[in-house]
C-alpha cells in the first residue's frame, strides 16, 4: 500500500472524539492509547475491510493483540494520528539491539540478576554488536529471500566481509588475528563462545532456508581447506577470496547412493598418467549453497580408500536445483562432476587418508546446528510465551489454562537443558586443541545433536498445539512456529541424523569403558 505522509502522535485526542469517526467516510479506532486513522487503508487492510468496520471508533485493543504482534503496529506507524488525552502507551517498543524481556527470551547468561562463569565483556560486547547487524540488515533480507528463494545478495555478503562476521562464522584461529571485529573484539581473543554468540544470533533472522543459505556451505567447508590443505599459497588465496566475499564455497560429500554412511561413496578421483591431475567423476545431492559455489570440498573414492579433493567451479561440473521444505534461499544443490581435471596439489591432508579430515571437520558443523537450532527452540519457546499471554480464549488468557502451562515448562526446561549442555561442552571446546577436540569431542558433540533435534521435535509439536491453526499458517502470528515446525528436522538430518550421532557417541563411550568393569 502507499504509506500517508507521518503524522504528528503527539497530538492529544479524546475518546470522544475517536467515537465520532466511526464511518467509511472517517474510521478511526483506539490501540493501546494510541489513536489510529485508519480511513484510507480500510480497502488495503490484509484481513479485510469488515473487520476493521467493526471496530470503527472504538478501542480495539484487545481485538488487535488476539490477533498481531505490536510489531504490525510499528510497521503502520505513519496511521498514527495521535495519543489519547491523558494516557500513555503500556506496550514497550521494540527496537533492533534490544534484549527480550519475555521470561526465558534470552539465555540465563544474558538475563539481569543471572550469572554465568563462561561470557566475559567482550562477549556482551559482540552479542549487542550482532544483534543490532542482525535485525537492521540481516532479517529483512532473510524474509525476503526465504519467501521468494532467491539467493543472497552481493551486498549483504560485502557487509559481512566489511565488518569480519564471515570470518567469525569459521570459529577461532589465526584468520582472525591482528583484526578488529564488530563489537571492537579483537581477532586474538575471540573464542567458541564468541563463535557461539555468532551462530545463535545469526539463527535470529527466523528463515530457516536462507540461515543454511548464508554462507552455510562456507562455513563448514573452509574450516576444512583451513586444516587440512597442504599447498600453503593455495589455501591463503582460497581463504582471501572467500572471506571477502570475492568467492563462494560448499561442502560436497553426500550422494544419493551415500550419506551418513560416507565409505559408501561412488564419487571417483583417477591420476592422469603423468600423476600431476585428478579426473574426477560422479555426483553429489543435497549440497547447501552449491547453486552458487565457486569451490566445491568434494569426498572422493581413490585407489586404495577416501580423499577430500578442493575442485574449483569449470565447464565440467553441471549444478541442479533441488526443492526441499523450506526455502530454495539454501541454494540446495545436485552436482554432476563429469571428468573434472584438479591439480593433485588440491588434496586436502594424505590421499586415500580423507576419512579424518571429514570426521574431524564434522565437529564444528555440528556443533554450530546444536548452537542454531537451540536458538530456535527459544525463540518459539518466547512466541508461545507472548501468545498464551495475549490470546483470550473462554474470556481469560490462554496461560490460564494448566495444559498450556505444561506445555510452556515443558518447552522451557528442554531449552534450558541444552543451552545448558550447549555450553558446557563449548567450555571444553575452548580448553582444547584442534587434535584434542578431534579425538575427544565427536561423541559428546554427537550427543548434544541428537539430543537438542530431539528436544527441537517436542518443542516443535507442542508450540503448534499451542498456536492452534495459525501454527499451520506460513504467514501471521503463527509464522515462526510452523516454520520451525516444517523445518527442525533439517538439523536432524544434515550434519549426521539423529540416530548415526547418537550411535557415535555410546562406542566412543564404550572404547573408554575399563576392562575391569565387566
Amino acid at each position: 500500500m502507499a504509506q500517508k505522509d507521518s503524522q504528528d502522535t503527539s497530538k492529544r485526542l479524546t475518546r470522544e472524539e475517536v467515537a465520532k469517526n466511526n464511518t467509511e467516510d472517517s474510521l478511526w479506532c483506539i490501540v493501546d492509547h494510541k489513536v489510529y486513522d485508519l480511513t484510507d487503508f480500510v480497502d488495503a487492510h490484509p484481513g479485510g475491510n469488515v473487520v476493521l468496520q467493526q471496530v470503527a471508533g472504538q478501542d480495539a485493543t484487545q481485538a488487535f493483540y488476539n490477533l498481531h504482534r505490536h510489531e504490525v503496529l510499528q510497521k503502520y506507524s505513519d496511521l498514527c494520528i495521535g495519543t489519547l488525552e491523558g494516557e500513555k502507551s503500556e506496550v514497550i517498543e521494540p527496537h533492533p539491539g534490544d534484549l527480550s524481556q519475555v521470561p526465558y527470551g534470552e539465555p540465563l547468561w544474558l538475563t539481569p540478576a543471572f550469572k554465568s562463569p563462561y561470557y566475559k565483556e567482550s562477549h556482551r560486547n559482540l552479542r549487542k554488536a550482532v544483534r543490532e547487524f542482525v535485525d537492521k540488515d540481516v532479517y529483512p533480507e532473510a524474509q525476503q529471500k526465504e519467501a521468494d528463494g532467491t539467493y543472497i545478495s552481493q551486498e549483504l555478503t560485502d557487509k559481512m566481509a566489511a565488518n569480519n562476521l564471515l570470518a567469525m562464522r569459521l570459529g577461532p584461529g589465526k584468520h582472525l588475528y591482528g583484526k578488529k571485529l564488530i563489537g571492537d573484539v579483537k581477532g586474538e581473543e575471540f573464542d567458541y563462545f564468541h563463535d557461539l554468540i555468532v551462530a545463535q544470533e545469526l539463527a535470529r533472522a527466523n528463515a530457516r532456508g536462507f540461515q543454511d543459505g548464508n554462507m552455510a556451505g562456507m562455513m563448514i567447508s573452509l574450516t576444512a581447506v583451513r586444516q587440512w590443505l597442504n599447498n600453503d599459497a593455495l589455501k591463503e588465496k582460497v581463504t582471501q577470496e572467500c572471506l571477502s566475499g570475492k568467492k563462494f564455497m560448499c561442502l560436497a560429500i553426500t550422494e544419493a547412493f551415500a550419506g551418513s554412511d560416507v565409505a559408501g561413496l561412488r564419487t571417483t578421483a583417477e591420476k592422469t598418467a603423468d600423476g600431476k591431475h585428478y579426473i574426477i567423476n560422479g555426483t553429489k545431492k543435497w549440497i547447501t549453497n552449491g547453486m552458487f559455489a565457486d569451490y566445491f570440498v568434494t569426498g572422493c573414492r581413490t585407489p586404495k580408500g577416501f580423499s577430500v579433493i578442493l575442485v574449483p567451479k569449470s565447464d565440467n561440473i553441471e549444478t541442479k536445483r533441488i526443492k526441499t521444505s523450506y526455502s530454495t534461499a539454501a541454494a540446495t544443490t545436485y552436482i554432476q562432476f563429469d571428468n573434472v581435471k584438479v591439480p593433485t596439489d588440491h588434496l586436502l591432508g594424505k590421499e586415500d587418508n580423507g576419512f579424518i579430515v571429514i570426521m574431524s571437520n564434522f565437529n564444528h558443523e555440528r556443533w554450530a546446528m546444536a548452537c542454531s537450532v537451540i536458538r530456535w527452540m527459544r525463540t518459539v519457546t518466547e512466541e508461545c510465551m507472548k501468545w498464551a499471554n495475549q490470546r483470550i480464549v473462554f474470556g481469560k488468557p490462554l496461560n490460564q489454562q494448566p495444559v498450556i502451562r505444561a506445555k510452556l515448562a515443558k518447552m522451557i526446561s528442554l531449552t534450558e537443558a541444552c543451552q545448558a549442555q550447549l555450553e558446557i561442552i563449548t567450555y571444553q571446546m575452548c580448553n582444547m586443541s584442534y587434535e584434542q577436540q578431534s579425538k575427544l569431542l565427536g561423541g559428546p558433540i554427537g550427543l548434544l545433536k541428537s539430543y537438542a533435534t530431539r528436544c527441537a521435535h517436542d518443542v516443535a509439536d507442542d508450540a503448534t498445539n499451542i498456536f492452534g491453526g495459525r501454527g499451520l499458517t506460513q504467514g501471521g502470528m503463527g509464522k515462526v512456529v510452523e516454520q520451525f515446525h516444517r523445518t527442525y528436522k533439517f538439523d536432524a538430518i544434515l550434519g549426521g541424523t539423529e540416530e548415526i550421532l547418537a550411535d557415535l557417541g555410546v562406542r566412543q563411550a564404550m572404547k573408554l569403558m575399563p576392562k575391569a568393569m565387566l
